[in-house]
């Protein structure tokens, strides 16, 4: 079962729903009035639980794209290389994007993805992370909406997964060590 594979759970399903209001709740006073749609852009696959539930909280008007990147594959630490699976669809020049991760660790990502982003001339960019893995950063990223800072514990669960098992789980646990070593 799923669910004897985790040590513990990290933050509940109720934990999750407080703090993506939250989220929401600052995107909207930050693009209050904007006139065009805000472009967020989903990295798959692990986004996808936490960006629509983030869209569902948000008043803003918004759009939505994804892009698939790797960088990880079926192990349990980066590669150091990011290949872009799928690109976004929408030109985002002069637009204001936020790029929606699941989770911040070594930076390696999400620096790649937003210097890409950047050459494409938008507006604006921010970044908004579910969750913080400070102890594992390998490059600096800034983040504007941040969710949880967590400890350096291998996490699945609301989209994250270890190799493509656990998204589903509603809530966010540390899977024990012996599962993915």
């Amino acid at each position: 079962m799923i669910h004897d594979d985790l040590q513990c759970v990290l933050l509940t399903e109720q934990d999750i729903k407080e703090r993506v209001e939250e989220l929401a709740a600052m995107i909207d006073g930050d693009f209050e009035g904007s006139e065009r749609p805000v472009l967020m852009i989903g990295v798959l696959k692990g986004s996808f639980i936490f960006i629509a539930d983030l869209m569902r909280a948000l008043k803003t008007d918004c759009s939505v794209d994804f892009m698939a990147v790797s960088s990880y594959g079926a192990k349990s630490e980066t590669s150091g290389q990011v290949r872009i699976l799928k690109d976004i669809g929408e030109n985002i020049e002069g637009r204001d994007v936020i790029v929606i991760e699941d989770i911040l660790d070594s930076g390696i990502t999400l620096s790649y993805i937003l210097e890409l982003l950047k050459t494409r001339k938008p507006n604006s960019i921010k970044l908004c992370a579910l969750l913080d893995k400070p102890d594992r950063r390998k490059t600096q990223v800034e983040v504007q909406y941040k969710g949880f800072i967590i400890p350096d514990e291998f996490v699945v669960g609301y989209g994250l997964d270890f190799a493509e098992k656990y998204r589903g789980l509603p809530y966010i646990g540390v899977l024990k060590p012996s599962v993915y070593k």
